[in-house]
């Protein structure tokens, strides 16, 4: 099993491997949307832009299918969410940086601390949009004792088990995956050049895969975000 080293920043610890991917993740974002936003055209849009287009008329369906609405700022929650988890979970699949037992480079949300993070942030952000709506008395009347006190605890229990099942899922599967290409490459080394041959083919095939199971991750998390949202803005 691979190390890291740690990082310290204000008493808080992190993963140097994570930290300098998730700030990779960030900063790619940035850039792309950065370029695509000033260079829009309605006669000739770039491939970005027509891209970017998509990737949020996608988002505003999600939105639609759930919310039965599309504001701005749902589209922006669901959007931001979507683009992180699905870059985060293919950084890792072209090459992993080991030396030595050493891990400098991973897919994000293959750190289990980080798919913790982004669920919280998703269950506070439903809890944060469902007061800006209805007040802050209003949201824990109509969430938490709507049509009765005996739905506390229930409720309780329940985004308990929605903010973990959102984290253990996206973890599980990337982290798996990033396991897997570890141990192909691996296997590659085994018995040169015969091993090659074989493990070549096969790593093209689980990239492939992995791309797919990292697309779909994203698509699931995005849109049971807007499934819990939906749970604390609509009644």
């Amino acid at each position: 099993m691979e190390e890291t080293p740690i990082v310290k920043f204000f008493g808080l610890s992190f993963n140097f491997n994570t930290l300098i991917a998730t700030l990779f993740v960030v900063a790619l974002i940035t850039v792309l949307c950065l370029l695509v936003s000033r260079r829009l055209s309605v006669n000739h849009p770039s491939k970005f832009q027509v891209l970017m287009e998509i990737i949020i008329e996608f988002v505003e369906g999600i939105c639609d299918a759930n919310l039965g609405q599309h504001q701005t700022v749902y589209v922006v929650l669901g959007l931001t969410f979507f683009l992180f988890v699905f870059i985060s979970n293919l950084i890792g699949l072209p090459f992993l940086l080991v030396s030595e037992h050493v891990s400098f480079w991973r897919s994000p949300t293959a750190d289990p601390i980080v798919t913790i993070s982004l669920a919280v942030i998703a269950i506070l952000s439903g809890h944060f949009l469902g007061i800006k709506k209805y007040g802050l008395g209003g949201h824990l009347k109509n969430f938490y004792v709507t049509p009765n006190i005996l739905k506390l605890p229930l409720q309780l229990v329940e985004e308990t088990i929605n903010t973990t099942t959102l984290a253990l899922r996206l973890f599980g599967n990337i982290f798996a995956g990033e396991v897997l290409v570890g141990l192909i490459a691996k296997f590659a080394m085994i018995l040169i050049p015969f091993t090659w041959a074989l493990a070549i083919p096969l790593q093209f095939v689980w990239q492939g895969f992995s791309v797919f199971i990292g697309a779909i991750q994203a698509y699931i998390f995005t849109t049971l975000t807007m499934v819990y949202l939906s749970h604390k803005i609509n009644h």
